[in-house]
């Protein structure tokens, strides 16, 4: 009789990058989407029995990693709830690439600008708020905060980076000014991030040994993970964001495009797309989920009392986020 599946656990090993990259490459599945409510409801089903030991007889190992699958692409880790289809991790490559492919092709126009970073920076609130944390602190007076926050450093940099280009015959020659939604977004997730996580910052978060006993909460591995996090996100835009202009540039200047200038928007929507199916998962496996650190690197207190719960332990472990 083989092994009860461990469905508490990712089924790709976490302490390996290609590892944590398979489980993200399922986690953002776009595929996932087009699941009826049928399908939903049937895998939460098999889940749930499975987690019980009642699943149906002859049920395959293969059948219950695709029904964790699609549970964990479409309800809530904590309460169970179907989230808003907008707001799940599965959404995030058709809704970005959408958004961002738009913000690529009006880079020349400021109302235009203006108008997808809103709706970046919109997509990206219903995106946190769908996954928020349900024991957090994070209220959502701090994600209005964190929302208005962010739209407001996007839409500063791209219409000051604008104005400075427009107001250079030589900036405007070039193709500088289609990066101005990459140095937008990167700006919005240095203000936005740090925002989201102030609580966690103010009050640390839990530090715990490998066998999952928790010692108490660390500032430090906050701000750890806070390092972790904001570079994952930056890079995650990237490949889209960064390379995106360059392929189009090319296209524009002396290839198809020049012919049939209205195949520009459909053409940077579906380049986006191509670039963030694999960066999205790729950038969020760069560091492991479950983050390690040195026990001398943290707090005196939290020092003192590994040494009297986990004297043995040397390094602790902390959930980094997303």
């Amino acid at each position: 009789m083989s092994a009860r599946l461990d469905l508490s656990k990712p089924r790709y090993d976490q302490s390996t990058y290609w590892g944590r990259a398979k489980h993200y490459f399922e986690t953002t599945d776009p595929r996932t989407i087009l699941a009826t409510t049928a399908d939903l409801e049937a895998a939460k089903a098999l889940v749930v029995a499975y987690k019980a030991g009642k699943e149906p007889s002859g049920t395959t190992d293969e059948q219950v990693w695709q029904a964790k699958k699609l549970y964990d692409s479409a309800y809530h880790p904590e309460t169970g709830e179907l989230m808003f289809l907008p707001g799940r991790m599965s959404f995030q490559v058709p809704g970005n690439m959408t958004i961002t492919g738009f913000m690529m092709a009006f880079y020349k126009s400021t109302p235009q600008q203006i108008f997808w970073q809103w709706a970046n920076q919109t997509f990206n609130a219903t995106v946190n708020y769908t996954n928020r944390n349900a024991s957090s602190n994070i209220t959502n007076e701090m994600l209005a905060t964190s929302y208005v926050a962010a739209t407001a450093a996007s839409v500063t940099v791209a219409v000051g980076m604008n104005k400075i280009i427009a107001s250079s015959p030589k900036l405007s020659a070039g193709m500088i000014g289609r990066f101005i939604p990459l140095v937008s977004v990167a700006g919005a997730n240095l203000v936005n991030i740090p925002l989201m996580r102030q609580t966690e910052l103010k009050e640390g978060i839990t530090v715990s040994t490998d066998k999952g006993v928790e010692i108490g909460k660390s500032k430090t591995a906050a701000q750890s993970a806070l390092l972790q996090v904001i570079p994952s996100r930056i890079l995650m835009a990237v490949p889209s964001m960064g390379l995106t202009p360059i392929v189009m540039n090319f296209l524009e200047r002396g290839g198809v495009l020049a012919r049939f200038p209205f195949l520009t928007v459909p053409t940077t929507i579906l380049l986006t797309g191509c670039a963030l199916v694999f960066s999205t998962p790729m950038c969020c496996a760069l560091f492991p989920q479950q983050a390690p650190i040195k026990v001398s690197d943290l707090e005196p207190e939290l020092q003192e009392k590994v040494k009297k719960i986990a004297p043995s332990a040397t390094v602790l472990f902390y959930n980094k986020g997303l």
